[in-house]
Order: C-alpha cells, then structure tokens, then sequence
C-alpha cells in the first residue's frame, strides 16, 4: 500500500491522538516483525480501534473496531485495511 507524505502524517496523527488520550486504554499489544499493532478502547465513547505502526516504513494507520470483531481486526489489521479500502472504492464507483 503506497502512501503521500499527507497520508503518513495524517496516520500518525490519528496514532498519535489514539494512544495519548487520556481516555484511550490500551487493551493488547504485539509486535513482529518491524510492525507494532494496539487494540485501543476509548473510554469516553466506548469505541475500539486498532493502530499500526511500521517501524521499517514510517507508516501508520488505524481501523474502528466493532466489538464482536475487535480482536480479529487486532490479529489481521491488514486484511481489513484492505477490504475497507476496496469497499470505498466500490462505493466511490457507483455514486
């Protein structure tokens, strides 16, 4: 997946914003890899996230996470990147 500098910056900044909150509880962590991945809870909104962070490449990006899905967005961020990213395409065409 190929990022603009705008891109990264934005990423980080949600990265940034979701783990500095203090309403934002991490609730699991694991690297591999070069990749450092957070399942985050917002406390205030009652909201899951999900943030990745590339140490090879600098970039970063964070997914909402239902709560019956949070942990398997934790496990595979990558895949949902990917499928959240092929449904806004799909809904770009068709409007």
């Amino acid at each position: 997946m190929t990022r603009s500098s705008g891109d990264r910056r934005a990423a980080e900044a949600i990265a940034y914003e979701t783990t500095r909150s203090d309403s934002m509880r991490e609730l699991a962590y694991r690297e591999g890899d070069g990749l450092e991945i957070r399942l985050l809870w917002d406390k205030c909104s009652d909201r899951l996230a999900v943030s990745v962070f590339d140490w090879k490449t600098g970039d970063c990006f964070a997914l909402e996470a239902a709560g019956d899905t949070a942990l398997d967005v934790f496990y595979h961020p990558f895949s949902y990147a990917v499928s959240r990213t092929a449904s806004a395409t799909n809904e770009l065409l068709a409007a």
